[in-house]
């Protein structure tokens, strides 16, 4: 059986609003927790800080801690997600400087904040908290396979970094305009910032990569959506295993593939290139029908950030019908968007 993973509202409680912290990032899809925040959380952003080098900008209004403070802040959030979820030495000033200026430090790093002994030391200092959120829940069982009741959408992707949160929460907004019970099950450190609870996926033991997803999407009413948001992509060399665990163990009736059309290889390991969005659906359909065979694809979310709206428009088009499903941009929404919804619950 499952155990219930109960209220994500109350799972979590972080001290907001929020200044967001770049680092030197020059590679916008490293700075994903900093843009989702922006956009999905901009209530509780009161601006973004960097250090030398840093070239990414979420828009936000530039602010030093203590600025930052005194507009009402109360916590630095790290909105870098690196390889290997590293803090940079040359970051260590920064975040001790906004403790001092009154910042508990967030992160959904896989390095622990009071790893580093400098910040370790300052938190002691200033009596800031030190508050690590990709941290799982323990005694998590491995995975039972077991057919759970209420419906699950998974969103997979070609790469890691280009869409899977955004479009599994515009997608879980359009559930809920339509009159539909559905919750957002968040599955990475940004998704548990915005939702206020989840479950790390890229944290947990590789063994109960499928249990924790099983206990994240547990037994719900016929008519109940769990709209997860998915994780890396079984083609990528670094992280299929957690896409893999997560497929399994989340069981989902539909998915919908995620691609950014601008990108040719995946991202930080160059020498491969990406798969087809044909070779996702065909992949995840057999791998996925291991636990429910009647798996389905929805559609296909595309990232258009990097085009004009006359340009995007022709693309989607083009795609939807090459590929003979519902293609578009959550975030351009429109006819598209609406088909892409109607698609996934038929």
């Amino acid at each position: 059986m499952n155990a219930p993973i109960g209220s994500l509202a109350d799972a979590m409680v972080l001290p907001q609003p929020y200044l967001l912290f770049l680092g030197d990032t020059t590679e916008p899809s490293f700075a994903k927790t900093a843009f989702g925040l922006a956009d999905w959380a901009a209530d509780r952003c009161v601006g973004e800080m960097g250090v030398a080098g840093c070239t990414v900008t979420t828009g936000l209004p530039r602010l030093s801690p203590a600025e930052a403070y005194a507009a009402g802040a109360r916590s630095l959030v790290i909105g870098v997600a690196n390889q290997g979820g590293v803090i940079g030495d040359n970051w260590v000033a920064a975040l001790t400087g906004a403790m001092e200026a009154g910042l508990d430090i967030v992160s959904g790093l896989h390095v622990r904040l009071a790893s580093v002994p400098a910040l370790a030391e300052a938190a002691r200092r200033t009596g800031r908290r030190l508050i690590d959120v990709r941290t799982p829940p323990p005694d998590i069982p491995v995975g039972t396979g077991r057919k759970r009741s209420g419906k699950r959408l998974l969103t997979v992707g070609t790469d890691c970094a280009l869409g899977k949160k955004y479009t599994a929460l515009a997608l879980h907004r359009a559930f809920l305009d339509r009159g539909l019970d559905a919750d957002f099950r968040a599955t990475g450190q940004t998704g548990i910032m915005i939702a206020g609870g989840g479950i790390p996926m890229d944290a947990v033991v590789s063994d109960f990569e499928a249990g924790a997803a099983e206990i994240l999407s547990p037994d719900a009413a016929p008519g109940h959506w769990d709209v997860i948001e998915g994780q890396g992509s079984l083609f990528n060399p670094a992280y299929a295993a957690v896409s893999l665990g997560l497929l399994h163990g989340s069981q989902p009736d539909v998915f919908v593939v995620c691609h950014d059309p601008s990108r040719k290889v995946i991202l930080g390991l160059e020498d491969f290139v990406l798969p087809t969005i044909e070779e996702v659906i065909d992949l995840t359909i057999r791998l996925g029908s291991r636990t429910n065979p009647a798996i389905r694809c929805g559609g296909v979310s595309l990232n258009t950030s990097s085009m004009g709206a006359g340009e995007a428009e022709a693309l989607l088009g083009a795609e939807s019908r090459r590929l003979g499903l519902p293609v578009a941009d959550p975030i351009r929404g429109g006819d598209a968007f609406a088909a892409l919804v109607d698609s996934c619950l038929a």
